[in-house]
């Protein structure tokens, strides 16, 4: 997958992701509050996701989440934008490691109501996906995980199109998670192994993630 992008004090790869049929990841910015605050006001992220945004200085703390993450090495979230066209946010994908040693991360993603129906978020999670296995390989990433609510049926779509079949299913935990979750898997690729192709059926809002993880 080809990457772009100036990462001058980035031990982490290219800033810039490039994904499918002109899909760009790219860090988040500051100037990107006003685009969070919208996203937020949809009534299917309020539905989907564990973490919710209100007015603006909940939306700057979680654009300093997504920075302070990044310098940790422990989320590296990006913002889903198109060729041409970065000022418009589609979505946003992030990786978890907060144990890097165990060769395990989870990934989870939410997309804009504008932007469901064309395929962005299977694109997005694809382009995510290849990205963390090509640039975590020599840390010994070898398996990445999705979770959502167990009725978030378009979810668990895009995972089964990115090639993320469901591995297990985890209990309850009222009142943050009063239904069973899905935990949809993948394992690291063998060398030269092209991630499935995703198709624009299966759109969602987003995944409300695991126990602590927020979007």
């Amino acid at each position: 997958m080809e990457h772009e992008g100036e990462m001058h004090m980035d031990p982490y790869g290219e800033s810039t992701v490039i994904g499918p049929e002109g899909l760009r990841l790219r860090r988040w910015r500051e100037e990107d509050l006003p685009s969070v605050l919208r996203a937020y006001e949809d009534p299917a992220m309020r539905r989907w996701l564990a973490v919710q945004v209100f007015g603006p200085e909940e939306a700057a703390d979680w654009l300093r989440t997504q920075r302070t993450g990044w310098a940790a090495g422990t989320r590296f979230a990006f913002a889903v934008t198109e060729s041409g066209r970065e000022d418009e946010l589609l979505g946003n994908v992030v990786l978890k490691r907060s144990d890097p040693s165990n060769g395990l991360a989870e990934v989870g993603y939410w997309t804009t109501a504008s932007a469901r129906g064309r395929g962005v978020a299977s694109r997005a999670l694809a382009a995510l996906t290849d990205w963390a296995f090509t640039t975590f390989d020599e840390q010994g990433l070898k398996r990445l995980e999705l979770l959502h609510q167990v009725d978030n049926a378009a979810s668990c779509r895009v995972a089964e199109k990115c090639g993320y079949p469901l591995a297990r299913v985890i209990p309850a935990l009222p009142p943050d998670y009063p239904l069973d979750g899905h935990v949809h898997a993948r394992e690291a690729p063998a060398a030269g192994t092209v991630s499935p192709s995703a198709d624009r059926r299966g759109e969602a809002a987003g995944t409300g993630g695991g126990r602590a993880s927020g979007r």
